[in-house]
């Protein structure tokens, strides 16, 4: 059975059943394989904010979303191939947001469901990687 509480031990089950922890040495490297996997979700947090802030600033002001539809086959504009290339634009950086939410989530639940191991240490890895990483990325992301 399972505890539901927190615990200390070197010997705990993590996410699949190959990947059984008998030993100390084995805990430590546990303990570092979350603590990356933290690090990664913050990093992949904090890229998402960066691209999101890059997005607003691509796009010009005066566009609308009406301007980011296909033109019509009757009208002329001498916009189009400006607009062609923004929507374009738009869409790779969509495209790109979407795919690092995609990874974030992915990530963000493997990392729930290791704490729901209930080990403290494997918590206290969480919980480091998650500052370590925050205290890493946001400085380079909101660097000019």
């Amino acid at each position: 059975m399972m505890q539901m509480y927190f615990y200390f031990s070197d010997k705990v089950v993590l996410l699949f059943d190959f990947w059984n922890v008998h030993t100390p040495a084995g805990m430590v490297l546990s303990v570092l394989v979350v603590l990356l996997l933290a690090v990664l979700y913050e990093a992949i947090k904090n890229s998402k904010t960066k691209l999101l802030r890059q997005t607003i600033l691509a796009i010009p002001t005066t566009l609308s979303q009406e301007s980011l539809r296909e033109p019509e086959t009757g009208s002329v504009n001498s916009n189009v191939g400006q607009q062609n290339t923004t929507s374009k634009r738009w869409f790779l950086y969509h495209i790109s947001q979407s795919l690092l939410h995609v990874a974030q989530v992915v990530i963000g639940y493997l990392v729930m469901l290791v704490v729901m191991s209930y080990n403290t240490w494997i918590f206290l890895g969480v919980i480091v990687g998650s500052a370590l990483g925050y205290y890493l990325a946001y400085p380079v992301f909101t660097a000019r």
